[in-house]
């Protein structure tokens, strides 16, 4: 009895007030930007919608702002580029031949095009050449690649305003499919947002990424058909009945199709791939939703080192 009597009572420890996990939890503090949860982080992006707009727009208005023409190189640029293609292409390489409306076609999958190759070209340098502002401000990074796709779509939309104009000159007369420029312009943004998001993650980390993009943009725009039907390719060579279908279901290709099938006439159903909007769509919500899913992934590291 003596003996349990005796024994010294069990020390409790103590809290090491030293520890800086203890004092943050003390104090209520969360480590600095750190990643929210996905719902979270939707809200965030949308609560700064205006920012994005704003910030795209001003990027925008920028752009030529050294230019003596200014913003007319908005729709110079690619008209230069489809010149220079059709040269090439139409005129030397005689890809024109069996090819109806042939200058709004190439036009069109120029156009089309340039918007996939800009917004992904913008992407891969969205948070590493913003680095000042990442660091200094708290925001949701997917803002930046965000805000240049839309940048990206907002330059589109002036040089859909020159080729309604070529359409109309090369006798291409209005009709109710144009409307189906809208949903195939919806799609192919959350595409190019997607990709945007891939390449801004991976390029933040890995910058040498900026310097290998174009080979690997300008491999892929050989291979969707900018230049020359893809028909015409697919039935003048004996391909493997695989690679056929990935030539068909190149989103790149997918969504010029879709953009020449709405404005020009003499591009009919028959030309477009199998289940085109299905494909349209899939691809929109693959490469869309996965790619914000992979980017908020490592929303926490962005600027850090």
């Amino acid at each position: 009895m003596s003996q349990v009597l005796d024994t010294p009572p069990t020390p409790v420890p103590t809290p090491d007030v030293t520890d800086p996990a203890v004092l943050a939890a003390r104090y209520g503090l969360t480590v600095s930007g750190a990643r929210p949860s996905l719902g979270t982080y939707v809200s965030q992006l949308w609560q700064r919608r205006h920012f994005i707009t704003a910030f795209s727009t001003a990027k925008l208005t920028s752009q030529y702002s050294q230019a003596k023409l200014g913003q007319v190189w908005q729709v110079a640029t690619p008209l230069l580029n489809a010149a220079v293609y059709y040269f090439i292409f139409g005129v030397l390489m005689g890809t024109s031949r069996g090819v109806p409306d042939f200058v709004p076609f190439l036009v069109t999958g120029v156009f089309v095009w340039t918007f996939t190759q800009s917004s992904v070209m913008a992407g891969t340098r969205a948070i590493s050449g913003s680095l000042g502002l990442v660091r200094a401000l708290h925001f949701p990074r997917a803002s930046l690649p965000i805000s240049f796709c839309l940048q990206q779509l907002q330059q589109l939309l002036f040089s859909m305003c020159a080729l309604v104009v070529i359409l109309l000159c090369f006798g291409v007369p209005p009709s109710a499919s144009w409307l189906l420029v809208i949903p195939a312009l919806l799609l192919q943004f959350a595409f190019n947002t997607g990709l945007a998001l891939i390449t801004a993650r991976i390029g933040a980390h890995t910058p040498d990424i900026a310097q290998l993009m174009p080979f690997l943009l300008r491999t892929w725009m050989y291979l969707s058909g900018v230049m020359w039907s893809l028909n015409h390719l697919i039935g003048d060579k004996d391909l493997p009945h695989i690679v056929i279908v990935l030539l068909r279901a190149n989103p790149a290709a997918v969504y010029i199709d879709l953009m020449r099938f709405a404005l020009i006439d003499s591009y009919t159903a028959g030309q477009l791939p199998p289940h085109v909007w299905p494909l349209a769509l899939g691809w929109a919500l693959l490469v869309g939703v996965g790619g914000f899913i992979y980017f908020w992934k490592a929303e926490e590291t962005y600027g850090r080192g």
